[in-house]
């Protein structure tokens, strides 16, 4: 086995007279010429891992075992020579060669200072020329001896050599600077070459290259001058491309890292300067005193107190990379961020109070007058201690915008989260500090926020929480929502008691059904049912328009909606209780006009009913057929979406049996309402003026239209029992009224809730006479005038005053 190692071409250990004795024995230079002193008979050496060139002196390293004999032999002899010949895959022993597996030429060179170390020869090889063999002498085992011939060279290059030797020339010298491994050593041997001697020149440029065993080995085969050259000079030029891209590629990488270094030293130092200056401090000293700086001005409890300077000497002494020191960091971060004793002076004055509400809210009258009296309490004490209210209504109907009102009005912040959904008790009451990515709950966000402890802080969507194994958020509200416990409200995260009885909480909902009852007891209910015609048009001509004409950028005298419009806008596209929908078809309106607004920029559009339908397609709302005849009544209901009236219609069909049948998708309270009413009118039809024996003879269906709504509510047992009474008369009642009650078995009337709701939806219908339960009374009275005006009610404490304006 042999390696073959590159050193520096003229190591430390060859001394002067060898150098000269080398440099005699070049071929073509000096005394020795081809063809002189070179031996005919020669040992062999085989070498792996690339080709000796001619051209080259370099040290050779062999193993002694099996190679230590023939090194010995070429020692004694004359001429000190052996040929190396390239094997591209070292034999298994070299003991039992494989003459096959030698190339056709190898190079002689002259050995010089053969040294033995280790199991290793290394002797100094001076490449005299090409050789190949002619005759095996020896090989059966080694040392092997060959005889040889030299190939022959013609001497005088033609000017096609010259030219290609000096594209090598150029090659090799634009080669060194880019690779700083060919040191200056290589620039003198080179300079010993020129191309009027072209052989050692190919070589050589070929010996430079980091081309493989075989292709190097092609080289070494190749005699003819010109082949080889034409060979050699693609080799070296790709060697000096790679080298090339290779110096582009590190000089990048070391500009990059060049310039991070730079940066980061001189931060460094500026650190290190301002410190020594005193102009900043290290980041744990800036950390304490940006807290200690947040805390100026605060009115801190003691408890607070004692905690925040516990972790604040905590964080002076941790190390800034721990991972304690980024917890605590964060703790104080929030901690101080709460604005402790800190609280805004509200604004008491009840006339820009009332400026605000009615700048932003047509309608709603009550509603004003109830916060109102809330603001007027806190006006006369000197403060607005803190007070739970809940807005309750269909939606759309304003009871965000309520929110926002109220704290413009009181000139407090306004916060706002939604509660729709959660299902995370620590969004409220925050998380335990020791968990990973823990925070504070919402409610503290909400303080650090607007930097008071007095905001209005809306809980939006109240009626929409969910509930899951992690916890069950409308119970931890319970706590937040009263002004007895709240006083001293511990948030998980920071675990200090923190005041919340300022705050002025606004909560909202659609219903109060799912709103568990002990959190609706700690909330002051305050409703805000649909809105009428008259309003909805002022809201319309006030806000709505005026803002939808912005948003898309149309000036007033470009686009108008007549107030007829508007009014069959309403009835036709928009009947909800709120005014969301309301909004999207007019927003269709002013799309449609910008289309034509684009064709002709200087049009004046105005909107007329007959627009309408070209605009948004036919009417959603007919004008309901209000139905009538016998056994027909108008019933009056109250749906989470506001009021709507209610048809119920009974007729008999047959006399072969006594029978009830009830249909309509109706729910149990309902059903129960259907079942007391046919009891309470078979029981007393005679009382009632009817045939006493109706209903032993008839099977009777009541029926409640619009099967597909659900329908339940304690609310239809009078409007049922009228509807049945009629049937047995036969007897079509009073056209054009309504009605609402819940009966009893007794034939008494009982109260129901919605009355505003199911006034608007009586007057939507056109219906003024109506019959509501006395109890019911005072309800009616303290609805706006604009909604009882022109309406004929009539309060019935039992049955027979609804039979008595019916019949």
């Amino acid at each position: 086995m042999s390696d073959q190692q590159e050193f520096p071409e003229n190591p430390d250990d060859i001394t002067e007279t060898d150098a000269e004795h080398i440099e005699h024995h070049v071929p073509g230079k000096g005394l020795a010429l081809p063809g002189q002193n070179l031996p005919d008979k020669v040992y062999i050496i085989p070498i792996h891992n690339r080709p000796f060139f001619p051209a080259q002196v370099l040290p050779v390293i062999v193993n002694e075992e099996p190679w230590a004999e023939t090194l010995e032999l070429v020692s004694k002899s004359e001429h000190h020579s052996l040929a190396l010949f390239f094997m591209d895959t070292p034999q298994e022993d070299p003991r039992h060669f494989d003459t096959k597996a030698l190339p056709q030429y190898g190079t002689l060179v002259k050995v010089h200072h053969a040294s033995r170390e280790n199991g290793k020869l290394q002797f100094v090889a001076q490449g005299l020329s090409r050789v190949r063999i002619k005759t095996w002498l020896k090989h059966h085992r080694p040392p092997y001896l060959v005889e040889v011939e030299y190939p022959h060279q013609p001497t005088e290059p033609t000017d096609e050599v010259k030219a290609y030797g000096m594209a090598l020339i150029n090659a090799i010298k634009e080669l060194l600077p880019l690779n700083p491994l060919y040191s200056e050593e290589l620039k003198n041997y080179l300079n010993r070459f020129s191309p009027n001697d072209p052989s050692p020149l190919t070589d050589f440029a070929a010996a430079l290259t980091s081309a493989t065993g075989n292709e190097l080995q092609e080289v070494l085969d190749c005699v003819p001058m010109l082949k080889r050259m034409e060979k050699v000079l693609p080799m070296l030029r790709k060697e000096v491309e790679v080298a090339r891209l290779q110096k582009e590629i590190s000089a990048e990488v070391n500009r990059k890292i060049g310039e991070h270094q730079r940066e980061f030293f001189l931060k460094e130092q500026l650190k290190v300067i301002q410190q020594e200056l005193g102009l900043t401090k290290d980041d744990r000293s800036a950390d304490l005193e940006q807290f200690e700086q947040r805390l100026e001005g605060k009115v801190l409890p003691t408890q607070v107190q004692k905690r925040l300077e516990e972790e604040m000497n905590k964080l002076s002494i941790l190390e800034t990379g721990s991972p304690e020191y980024a917890v605590t960091r964060n703790y104080l971060d929030w901690a101080t961020s709460v604005p402790w004793g800190v609280y805004g002076e509200d604004k008491l004055d009840l006339k820009h109070a009332r400026k605000v509400l009615d700048k932003h809210h047509a309608g709603l009258d009550d509603i004003k007058d109830r916060i109102l009296e809330f603001l007027a309490v806190g006006a006369y004490k000197g403060e607005i201690s803190g007070s739970i209210v809940l807005l309750v209504g269909p939606p759309g109907v304003g009871k965000t915008s309520v929110g926002k009102s109220i704290a413009e009005s009181l000139g407090r912040p306004f916060y706002r989260f939604s509660l729709g959904g959660m299902r995370d008790e620590a969004e409220i009451k925050g998380h335990r500090r020791t968990y990973i990515g823990a925070q504070p709950g919402k409610l503290v966000q909400a303080l650090k926020d607007v930097e008071v402890m007095n905001p209005v802080i809306m809980l939006d969507e109240i009626d929409k929480m969910g509930q899951s194994y992690q916890g069950d958020p409308a119970s931890a509200l319970l706590e937040t929502l009263d002004p007895e416990q709240n006083v001293e409200f511990l948030d998980h995260y920071l675990d200090l008691r923190m005041d919340l009885s300022k705050v002025l909480f606004v909560c909202t909902a659609n219903t109060l059904d799912s709103i568990p009852g002990p959190l609706l007891d700690r909330m002051e209910v305050i409703r805000l049912s649909g809105y009428i015609t008259e309003e909805k048009v002022a809201i319309a001509k006030r806000h709505l328009w005026p803002k939808l004409l912005e948003k898309a950028g149309v000036s007033k005298g470009s686009l108008s909606i007549s107030d007829p419009a508007l009014k069959a806008l309403i009835d036709g596209y928009a009947r909800e209780a709120g005014v969301r929908q309301l909004e999207k078809q007019m927003g269709k309106l002013v799309r449609k006009a910008v289309m034509k607004l684009i064709d002709d920029p200087k049009a004046a559009i105005k909107i007329g009913p007959k627009d309408l339908e070209a605009s948004l397609g036919h009417p959603v709302f007919r004008n309901e057929q209000v139905l009538s005849g016998t056994g027909v009544i108008t019933g009056l209901a109250w749906t989470s979406m506001g009021g709507a009236t209610l048809p119920i219609e009974a007729t008999r069909i047959h006399t072969l049996n006594r029978g009830f049948k009830l249909t309509g998708q109706l729910g149990d309270v309902m059903k129960e309402s259907a079942e007391i009413a046919y009891s309470y009118v078979s029981s007393h039809l005679k009382q009632f003026g009817g045939d006493a024996k109706f209903f032993d003879e008839a099977f009777v269906h009541l029926h409640v239209p619009e099967g597909a709504t659900p329908k339940d509510g304690p609310s239809a047992g009078v409007t049922m029992a009228s509807a049945l009474l009629s049937l047995a008369r036969n007897q079509p009642p009073k056209k054009g009224v309504a009605m609402t009650g819940e009966l009893t078995l007794t034939g008494h009337v009982l109260p129901i809730g919605g009355v505003r709701e199911k006034v608007i939806a009586a007057r939507r219908q056109k219906i003024f006479e109506l019959i509501l339960p006395e109890p019911n009374r005072g309800n009616f009275e303290e609805l706006p005038d604009y909604l009882k005006e022109g309406i004929t009610v009539h309060f019935a404490k039992k049955f027979s005053d609804v039979a008595k304006v019916l019949f």
